[in-house]
């Protein structure tokens, strides 16, 4: 699929950005065009890959001029720009906005007008049932996204759904690991907390296997497992820290949930089980386009619905054994 091709990454600099031009690079693309606003973090991409297919380029998501010059001949987008610290998005919403859904709503246009072949959205658990802006603002870049497979027949628009990765810009994992080298403690929110969590390498295989595979108007949710975040801590403080190191309770942040969710109630109503790997939400707006999907799913593809009413972090959680083979996959311990 891309090998000879032309990848376009929004938000390409940080940490998923690092992974998946790491695993494009071996399927023998003919460029790979990182986006971002990260100066920085692309010097560093420089230092570190040193490979002159990749093509650096200042831009944000907000400049549509920008972004439609630089998706000329681009045959795929993977599309992973957006502000997605949770107070951040709290205390600056208009920012959140102009980013998540105006950059989104860009993405799209662009992407038509240069009859980019697909887009490949990554968005998050926090997009399902929201209760923080951050959430709200994926939700509606997840509706443009499928939205948007009516408004071109050449171009297809997919949306993967995951949620936490061990190891990524900003995640809970190095946050903890520092905060017990640094003060000998670890903080949590509240203990009964529970979370997805998936190595960066491993979502990234998922990442492909949906931009792969798409038909075009799904949103492939990753089937991750989940963990209770205070076993998280207790095997890193195992790793890490000593008879000393405490876990302190700090009380539950703003637009923070107890259980995440992967797919609601709603939603399963219209979920097939795309593999061991996948579930699959086909679109609920009526179309001829759309309306299709369904039709493959069941009678071309021989999909089953899901049998679950809704898929949270609190139904399939996973011990500490399980816990620490993640860990040490990642290399994290």
């Amino acid at each position: 699929m891309f090998e000879n091709k032309r990848v376009f990454i929004s938000g390409g600099s940080g940490s998923w950005g690092n992974e998946l031009t790491t695993q494009l690079l071996e399927k023998n693309p003919k460029e790979i065009i990182i986006y971002s606003r990260g100066e920085l973090a692309q010097v560093n991409m420089q230092r570190k890959f040193r490979n002159d297919k990749i093509k650096y380029v200042i831009g944000d998501v907000r400049d549509y001029e920008t972004l439609k010059r630089n998706l000329k001949d681009v045959d795929y987008v993977f599309h992973l720009a957006a502000l997605k610290h949770v107070p951040v998005c709290e205390y600056q919403p208009q920012e959140a906005i102009k980013t998540n859904i105006d950059g989104t709503s860009n993405l799209i246009n662009a992407a038509i007008e240069n009859g980019v072949k697909k887009v490949i959205d990554v968005s998050t658990d926090k997009a399902c049932s929201p209760i923080n802006l951050y959430g709200m603002t994926k939700a509606v870049g997840e509706k443009l996204i499928i939205q948007a497979n009516l408004l071109s027949e050449e171009t297809q628009f997919v949306c993967v759904r995951g949620g936490n990765v061990l190891g990524s810009n900003g995640s809970v994992l190095p946050f903890f690991i520092n905060q017990i080298k640094e003060f000998n403690e670890i903080t949590i929110t509240d203990k009964t907390m529970t979370r997805y969590f998936l190595t960066l390498s491993e979502a990234i295989k998922l990442l492909f296997k949906a931009s792969e595979e798409g038909v075009g108007g799904e949103i492939f949710v990753m089937n991750m497992p989940s963990f209770y975040i205070t076993d998280l801590a207790e095997v890193l403080i195992e790793r890490y820290g000593n008879s000393e190191t405490t876990i302190r309770e700090v009380g539950i942040r703003e637009g923070e949930k107890i259980d995440e969710m992967l797919v609601t109630h709603d939603e399963a109503k219209t979920t097939y089980v795309y593999n061991n790997e996948y579930f699959s939400i086909l679109p609920t707006i009526k179309s001829e386009t759309l309306d299709s999907l369904k039709k493959i799913y069941e009678e071309y593809m021989k999909k089953e619905k899901v049998t679950f009413d809704s898929f949270t972090s609190a139904d399939n959680i996973k011990d500490k054994v399980y816990l620490k083979e993640l860990l040490q996959k990642g290399k994290f311990i």
